[in-house]
């Protein structure tokens, strides 16, 4: 009888050096969008009118908490891939972890789309009250549009060195 349990289950390779910098990458693309939407929240002038701040984001007002708790919630989801390079999870189901990488890499390439259509064609760019801050936001929010790709590698990382490892039980 031989029985494998997850002491005794072979561990996987360590995630190569790409997959760990990709990772770390994400967490990084989610600061610059970040600090804009906190400096708006702040009261810094990020290109929307006073007016438009009000009656658009209710800034001052409960606009501010869901503005900081936007970015704060990014950048928490920033750091998932993180989990996805770490030897320190081990005990997480791989294929549990992977059907959630691959959800989370299919909805941040449809997220990505949406916010292209968005830019370009709805109202938000006719708020700005200048091009120099169109083009602010358009530096902060840059970083965003390379997070599908990079999640989506991670991810096949992940995958692949998971792969082969089931834990199964024989009896």
């Amino acid at each position: 009888m031989c029985v494998m349990t997850t002491k005794s289950a072979p561990l996987p390779a360590p995630a190569p050096v790409w997959a760990r910098r990709a990772a770390h990458a994400i967490a990084l693309c989610a600061v610059p969008s970040g600090l804009w939407r906190i400096a708006m929240a702040s009261g810094i002038h990020v290109g929307y009118s006073d007016q438009v701040l009000r009656d658009v984001f209710d800034i001052p007002g409960w606009g501010i908490a869901y503005v900081v708790g936007l970015s704060v919630l990014t950048e928490l989801a920033a750091l998932f891939p993180l989990l996805l390079v770490s030897d320190r999870w081990r005990r997480l189901r791989p294929r549990v972890l992977a059907t959630l990488a691959w959800t989370a890499s299919v909805v941040l390439v449809l997220v990505a789309l949406w916010q292209l259509v968005v830019a370009f064609t709805v109202e938000s760019r006719t708020y700005m009250s200048s091009g120099a801050a169109q083009t602010v936001w358009g530096f902060g929010y840059a970083p965003l549009f390379a997070v599908p790709a990079l999640m989506t590698a991670v991810t096949w990382s992940y995958t692949r060195r998971h792969r082969g490892l089931r834990h199964v039980t024989r009896a």
